[in-house]
């Protein structure tokens, strides 16, 4: 009689599929785009969406202007959720670099040249004041 385990975990496993499984990228296919851009490195070398991943590495992934870094601690095929994630993964991102992604993300949102879409609620109430003589 064979009694088949489904909880064990592989030793290796994609790059493309362990970055998916941990949440580091919303889907299969971007994080497999992500690799064929080049920016996903496994000691500082470019690796593709094929590239196996062990226990131990330390898989850095570019995002515009900034670098996360992660920590593989068990590899993963299948999804898995937010709060376990922390299991098979290892956040090693600098608080700094939190810092700036949070600058960046204010900057952008708030940025808005005049004129262009949607007046906001000052300009709508002088608006208001210059057409109410």
């Amino acid at each position: 009689m064979i009694i088949l385990n489904m909880n064990i975990q592989p030793e290796k496993v994609r790059i493309d599929k362990w970055m998916w499984a941990v949440r580091i990228f919303k889907t299969r296919s971007q994080a497999a785009e992500a690799c064929a851009k080049g920016k996903v490195f496994i000691d500082e070398t470019a690796v593709k969406a094929s590239r196996m991943v062990k226990t131990g590495e330390t898989i850095s992934i570019r995002r515009g202007s900034f670098t996360l870094v992660f920590q593989v601690i068990q590899p993963i095929e299948n999804r898995v959720a937010a709060a376990v994630k922390d299991q098979f993964c290892k956040d090693l991102t600098s608080a700094d670099e939190y810092e700036k992604i949070k600058m960046h993300s204010l900057a952008v949102r708030t940025y808005r040249q005049h004129n262009e879409g949607r007046p906001t609620k000052k300009e709508r109430r002088a608006l208001d004041d210059f057409l109410d003589w």
